[in-house]
């Protein structure tokens, strides 16, 4: 099955078991790459000039499985609002995230947007492998009962809707089911590889 029909029964997945956990889809078959099929724009290159777009820095988090010790989370700078009617949002993965699985198993999510304060509790959730949640003050979001944390400017409490493949990125749509607002204070943005 190829990636789009991987989407599709993604899609068809979720809309015939809402409150079921999403499988994650399975990681790209890895093979050398001919020289006719090279990327027209030289990666790093690429990451240079899109650098120059600054984006706001939030935390996905997910409640913690029956088997698991802690719940989810991982630091994430490409999220977006999507759609007003139904409301949904969206935010990309990479399809080798080690947290992604597990967000996909609990079928819900949380959005956390990062105040200009908490550059460090982003770093923190940018580390792999490690309790993300050692020592971070947290409570559980309303629908979803993901961790939601502490001094952000706004939560976003979502079940996953559906998910897309989008090279080696996995493009995650989640309806809303209950938001809100935190701290006044200033956006965490990222911009040319710092936080602003």
């Amino acid at each position: 099955m190829g990636h789009a029909g991987m989407a599709a029964a993604a899609v068809r997945f979720l809309r015939t078991h809402r409150a079921a956990p999403v499988e994650p889809l399975p990681r790209p078959e890895l093979r050398c790459v001919r020289d006719h099929e090279r990327a027209p724009v030289d990666p790093g290159e690429f990451r240079r000039v899109l650098g120059h777009f600054a984006t706001g820095v939030s935390v996905i988090t997910a409640p913690a499985a029956d088997d698991e010790d802690t719940p989810a989370g991982f630091a994430c700078q490409s999220f977006s609002s999507l759609s007003l009617d139904p409301p949904l949002v969206a935010f990309m993965v990479g399809r080798t995230s080690a947290t992604w699985p597990r967000i996909a198993r609990s079928g819900v999510f949380c959005v956390n947007v990062l105040s200009a304060a908490q550059a460090g509790l982003c770093r923190a959730f940018a580390v792999s492998g490690a309790d993300k949640f050692a020592g971070v003050a947290h409570d559980r979001a309303p629908a979803s009962g993901s961790p939601r944390l502490a001094g952000t400017l706004a939560w976003i409490d979502c079940t996953i809707h559906a998910v897309h493949t989008g090279g080696d990125h996995l493009i995650v749509v989640g309806r809303v089911e209950a938001l809100g607002t935190g701290e006044e204070a200033a956006p965490l943005l990222f911009h040319k590889g710092r936080f602003l």
